[in-house]
This record gives structure tokens, C-alpha cells and sequence, in this order.
């Protein structure tokens, strides 16, 4: 079941780069919500709230039901981009999508796999190949995250798309033969490497010793 939250907003005036630095410099983040079929509507919320929110929660899959000043019901959402500043910590502007319900969306779900596999309790290396699984389904069906047990994987196993158990009415948006993980046997390293050239040539040195330390007789 989809996780819910609430965030309060207003509705902003005006537009670009000028207006938006007005707003953050008095602790507002400007924001827009588009999509549904209705007109892109511009809006700002509190930094603070929205940040501790973003940070608490899974922004990728909670539907976030923005509360707007004036506005009698509140407007289920999926934050679709958060644009950051390229050179410091900060938010400049957010993206919401709205959803209806009864309406399929797009969206991405955390993977997590569970236990520790039989292949790297033998020394092997767990590789993901993917930590986002992207998925299509209605707004009430959005898990909160696909979990695989992995306990069982062994050396040179690997997991694939078709391999998870989904939830009902979700749909994984990739080929089933996409690779999710794989265990792969430890590497050598450059040092072991030499350790074991030098130890094979002391090897060859007592032999070549052994084999000519004898007397010859005639």
C-alpha cells in the first residue's frame, strides 16, 4: 500500500530566476505541479518543512498530498525532480506530478535484498546492477519498496527482473532477463599477484640448487 504524506504550500506569483531567489532568501522553495490533464500551477512551500520532509521519507514512491492555501482538497503528488545547486547543499526547486486515482504512474521502487548470500559467505563479492526498479501501477498499489531474499545465491549465481515476486497489480517496466545482482568470485590483487610470482621463482631457485649441489664420478 502507498505510503502517504502531507505538505502545506501556497500559491506563488511571478516567475523566474529573480522572483525565485526572492523566495528562497525568505525561506520559501518554489515549486510547480503539472500533469492529470491540468494546467501547470506554481507554488512555493516552507524550506524547512520540505527538505525535513524529503529527507524523512522515500521521495521516489510516497505520494505526497499537497495542502494549497485557498484550496478545499488537498492534490495527491509524486515529486518528480528535485533540482539542487550544482556547487552547494541547497534546493532550488521541486517538481510535482499529480495522480489521480484509478489512473496508472510511473515511478521508481527501492530493491532490497535480504540475508547474506551463500556465494559471499564462501568469499565471494555481491555486484548490483540496479537499486532502482522501475515500475508501473496504480497510485494505491505503489510498494514501498521490492525486497528479494538472496540467501541462497551462490558463486557466479545471479538474480534477474523475472525472478522477483511482485506485488499484485504492479508491473516491472524492463525485460525479465535484465540482471538485478550477481555474486563474482574475489579478484586478485596486484600484490597477491607478485607474492606469488616471487614465491614460484624462490621455488625454481632451491630446485635448480638441489639439482646441481651433487659430485660427478668417473
Amino acid at each position: 500500500m502507498a505510503t502517504q504524506v502531507t505538505l502545506k504550500a501556497e500559491h506563488r506569483r511571478g516567475r523566474g530566476k529573480g522572483v525565485a531567489r526572492k523566495l528562497r532568501a525568505r525561506g520559501r522553495l518554489p515549486a510547480v505541479v503539472y500533469g492529470a490533464g491540468g494546467d501547470p500551477v506554481s507554488i512555493a512551500l516552507d524550506t524547512h518543512d520540505a527538505i525535513h520532509l524529503f529527507r524523512s521519507i522515500s521521495v521516489e514512491n510516497t505520494i505526497i498530498n499537497l495542502e494549497i492555501a485557498g484550496q478545499d482538497a488537498s492534490v495527491p503528488t509524486l515529486v518528480r525532480e528535485i533540482q539542487t545547486h550544482p556547487a552547494r547543499p541547497e534546493v532550488l526547486h521541486v517538481d510535482f506530478l499529480r495522480i489521480r486515482s484509478g489512473v496508472t504512474v510511473e515511478l521508481e521502487i527501492p530493491l532490497h535484498l535480504e540475508g547474506t548470500p551463500a556465494g559471499v559467505r564462501a568469499g565471494g563479492i555481491l555486484e548490483y546492477s540496479m537499486h532502482q526498479i522501475p515500475v508501473r501501477c496504480l497510485p494505491k498499489d505503489i510498494p514501498e519498496t521490492l525486497r528479494l531474499d538472496v540467501s541462497e545465491l551462490e558463486m557466479g549465481g545471479a538474480v534477474r527482473i523475472g525472478d522477483l515476486v511482485l506485488p499484485e497489480g504492479v508491473e516491472v517496466m524492463l525485460d525479465s532477463e535484465r540482471m538485478l545482482c550477481t555474486i563474482l568470485a574475489p579478484a586478485v590483487s596486484a600484490a597477491d599477484e607478485e607474492a606469488e610470482d616471487a614465491d614460484a621463482d624462490e621455488e625454481m631457485e632451491v630446485d635448480t640448487e638441489a639439482g646441481s649441489g651433487g659430485e660427478t664420478t668417473g
